[in-house]
């Protein structure tokens, strides 16, 4: 059932698509629905949580890996645009309105909740009021955009300039601009929860209310804040590198797959290392978190660029193409769905609490519990998809 199933997707794909770089997208995305629902945040297996704060989990590589395939994709469609003639400026017009899409998108997420259980909830206050103005979809804007006007404007040395630059001028920033609390107290070089550069700027720029970490002592912050979203530019311009070297046919596919792999290895083991003294943390997106994400999404990558178009292994990835197609969609549909089950009161509770404390958690335990009802999740999410790519309906922002 399954293998007509997958034939009928892979078998409807354009030829000569890139099938690895769309797996790779829907694995990431599903992923990321995956780890934002558990049944309860109390119960979540160690790799499925992000890294409490210097190091990382498995957790940690998907948002950077959705920059890396903005990158590739920036690529492929700049290219193709230019190659055709297209005038810079249009294409400009163009990515700022999609980024401001994508904003906008990641500001609805965050308006879109109300306590229906809290007889004295303001939606006005805890929402409107005190919006989170920063976010995934926020940061991918940004980030989005900035790299289409260095793509647009730059030739590949300065791209590579400008990836090098952030990474360097980041690092220089958080180890060497003082920066100093209400009291007067100057700090400088602190990489900590709380206080950091970064999180000093976030709380001065946007304040406390409208942060992620509100709470945070000396200083809220947000982990997709402002000059941290900086160095993530360099991850996206990795992604265009890697864009233009799949899309160049003077090169064989199996040695593109190697260069990819080398260079990750590199990058993966340059990060690590970097980490030693600049440590590797996705909250503050260090320098050298973004070094080693990029390493790992070009080493897998490369690996199923050659189980998926060197060795022809494709059919079990048919889930996963349909996720990337509507990858937008998919986070979107997820956090409303999500905010759905939070917001609508079941007895005491709501009815996510209530599916997890009266139907997975007493059959599969508390940690099995909630991954299960992770799972269930997605794939209640992934039979909307599937019916939308049948009737080949797909969202673009």
């Amino acid at each position: 059932m399954f293998s007509g199933y997958a034939r009928n997707i892979i078998e409807q794909l354009p030829p000569g698509r890139l099938l690895a770089l769309d797996v790779f997208r829907g694995i990431t995305i599903a992923a990321m629905i995956l780890v934002n629902n558990p049944g309860s945040w109390s119960y979540v297996y160690g790799p499925m949580a992000h890294a409490q704060w210097h190091g990382w989990t498995i957790t940690d590589l998907i948002f950077p890996f959705f920059i890396f395939i903005a990158g590739v994709s920036v690529a492929i469609v700049m290219n193709r645009e230019l190659a055709k003639g297209t005038d810079k400026k249009y294409l400009l017009k163009h990515a700022l309105i999609r980024a401001s899409k994508l904003f906008a998108l990641g500001l609805f997420l965050a308006l879109f909740y109300y306590n229906f259980t809290d007889p004295e909830f303001s939606w006005l206050d805890a929402r409107l009021f005190s919006i989170r103005v920063m976010g995934v979809l926020q940061r991918i804007g940004l980030v989005y955009f900035a790299t289409v006007v260095i793509v647009l404007y730059w030739g590949n040395i300065g791209r590579a300039v400008w990836a090098v630059a952030l990474l360097l001028g980041y690092w220089a920033l958080l180890m060497l601009v003082p920066y100093s609390d209400a009291s007067g107290i100057q700090y400088v070089g602190l990489l900590e929860f709380g206080n950091s550069l970064p999180a000093y700027v976030d709380n001065l720029l946007l304040t406390g209310k409208h942060l992620y970490y509100a709470s945070a002592e000396p200083f809220a912050f947000d982990p997709e804040g402002i000059i941290s979203t900086v160095p993530a530019i360099s991850g996206c311009l990795a992604g265009v590198f890697t864009g233009n070297l799949l899309t160049n046919k003077d090169t064989s596919l199996t040695a593109k797959t190697k260069k990819m792999l080398v260079i990750g290895l590199v990058c993966a083991i340059a990060g690590e290392l970097w980490g030693l003294v600049f440590p590797v943390n996705k909250a503050l997106w260090t320098s050298s978190f973004v070094l080693m994400t990029t390493g790992w999404a070009l080493i897998i990558l490369a690996a199923l660029t050659w189980l998926i178009d060197i060795r022809g292994k494709k059919y079990w990835s048919a889930p996963f193409v349909v996720c990337g197609a509507n990858a937008i969609f998919f986070f979107m549909f997820s956090g409303v769905v999500a905010r759905i089950l939070l917001m609508i009161p079941v007895a005491d509770t709501t009815l996510k609490g209530w599916l997890f404390s009266q139907v997975f958690q007493p059959a599969f335990g508390n940690f099995n519990g909630s991954l299960m009802f992770a799972i269930s999740f997605m794939f209640a999410c992934y039979w909307v998809l599937d019916y939308l790519y049948r009737r080949k309906i797909f969202f673009k922002v």
